[in-house]
């Protein structure tokens, strides 16, 4: 038989559980934590733009004879920022999440992206 002491208890129990679910942020609401493929994202672009400064300081350094190296490394910080393109994009799927670094992954990765593929259109022509 259940007694008025084991439901009092049971009901305590229910309202600390409760209480933690919310947690003790203002009105209620739990922090939010950063999506991971948006933090993802982030880190690819910042790979991406520290790829590309040494890129630029080994062709200052060879006086711009080291050309194939270059060239190659190049496409492949486009290929980079393409998948933390999509890394950023896909992040926004993830449920409950802040989405701030995914937005800022796919803005850094675009405004890379697009700044790589007009040197490379700029270098053909």
């Amino acid at each position: 038989m259940i007694n008025g002491r084991d439901k009092e208890r049971a009901r305590e129990r229910e309202i600390r559980k409760e209480r933690k679910k919310r947690g003790n942020r203002k009105y209620g609401q739990a922090k939010l934590r950063h999506a991971k493929k948006g933090i993802y994202s982030l880190m690819v672009a910042i790979a991406v733009v520290i790829i590309f400064a040494i890129l630029i300081l080994t062709a200052f350094l060879h006086k711009g004879q080291s050309s194939a190296i270059i060239g190659s490394f190049g496409l492949f910080t486009i290929i980079l920022a393409v998948i933390g393109l999509v890394i950023g994009v896909k992040g926004f799927r993830e449920r409950d999440k802040n989405y701030v670094t995914c937005k800022w992954g796919i803005g850094l990765n675009g405004f890379i992206l697009f700044s790589l593929i007009s040197m490379f259109i700029r270098g053909i022509v």
